[in-house]
């Protein structure tokens, strides 16, 4: 067998059996059957709702990313840009070998509108940490509501201020064509990342919840960004182990926490599913690169700085 299928291999059995690991560590945190029956019980009307507006924050994320590409010059048509974020969302999700979406993105814009690697991959790179701002942004507004963190509120504004500041500061001194429209940008980000908070408030609802949601949004805003682990399979798992731990920092439900996680999961993976058209039936985006290409294009996304720096 060629070395390279069989490492591909290697990847994906590996991932699989860390995704079974950490939800078999996740079982041993909570009751299995009350999970299930919270699930089957769940009232389908508000995880539909749920749906909508997952599928609402996936438009209003790549519309985030067309503003970023036209700070670059790249103006794409805005059905356009969304159905190639289409196609990065089914990669990301069904196709567990370690290629993602980003990667593809790179590699298609980069052929079609002949742009420097390094711009596209900055533009991604920063519409990323966009997203990343916009979770601690909500996350300071939801401490407020949170007794169990005892600190004074002028600690987590002013982190948020002080970093924004320094964030703006930065790209705008060493990056400025990708602070243009830092404002509009932004804003994309946050009601992008609100929607997502809408659905699990959504998924909260369909349980018949009445108490105290902020700390289940504050725990799941951060599973998000511990999510950027990419150890499982479409991040199952990792965010199920943190949501379960949460629930003993926060004194909340840890079948309900996991519940959230798991919900929202299934929810991502269903408004995934219609990137298999661009895959295996459009044209649009043929050829095709193959994986050594995407590769390459994902590990200069992971280091952006230093791809901006070495190369031409």
């Amino acid at each position: 067998m060629d070395k390279k299928k069989l490492w591909n291999g290697a990847k994906i059995a590996l991932k699989v059996v860390i995704t079974g690991l950490l939800i078999w560590y996740v079982f041993q945190k909570i009751d299995v059957n009350k999970v299930k029956n919270l699930f089957l019980t769940s009232d389908v009307s508000f995880i539909v709702l749920a749906f909508v507006l997952y599928f609402a924050s996936q438009l209003m994320s790549s519309w985030r990313l067309k503003t970023f590409l036209e700070n670059i010059g790249l103006d794409l048509g805005y059905w356009f840009n969304f159905r190639l974020y289409l196609l990065g969302m089914f990669y990301n999700v069904f196709l567990p070998g370690g290629i993602g979406g980003d990667g593809y993105k790179i590699y298609l814009l980069r052929r079609k509108f002949k742009l420097p690697t390094k711009r596209l991959l900055l533009a991604l790179f920063f519409d990323r940490l966009s997203g990343v701002w916009a979770i601690g942004f909500i996350s300071v507004l939801l401490i407020i509501f949170i007794p169990k963190i005892n600190i004074p509120m002028t600690w987590p504004i002013t982190a948020l201020l002080v970093g924004t500041s320094v964030y703006y500061f930065i790209l705008r001194t060493f990056f400025k064509d990708y602070s243009r429209n830092f404002l509009i940008s932004h804003f994309k980000s946050g009601m992008a990342q609100s929607l997502q908070v809408a659905s699990v408030i959504c998924i909260l609802l369909g349980q018949g919840f009445t108490g105290k949601f902020a700390p289940y949004l504050f725990s799941f805003l951060l599973s998000s960004i511990i999510g950027i682990i990419n150890v499982g399979i479409a991040g199952l798992g990792v965010k199920d182990v943190f949501m379960a731990h949460a629930a003993d920092v926060f004194d909340i439900s840890p079948d309900l926490a996991v519940l959230i996680s798991l919900t929202f999961w299934l929810i991502s993976v269903l408004a995934a599913l219609p990137g298999v058209w661009f895959v295996y039936r459009s044209k649009e985006f043929e050829p095709m690169p193959d994986e050594d290409e995407v590769k390459r294009e994902e590990n200069d996304l992971n280091n952006p700085f230093e791809s901006h720096l070495h190369m031409p």
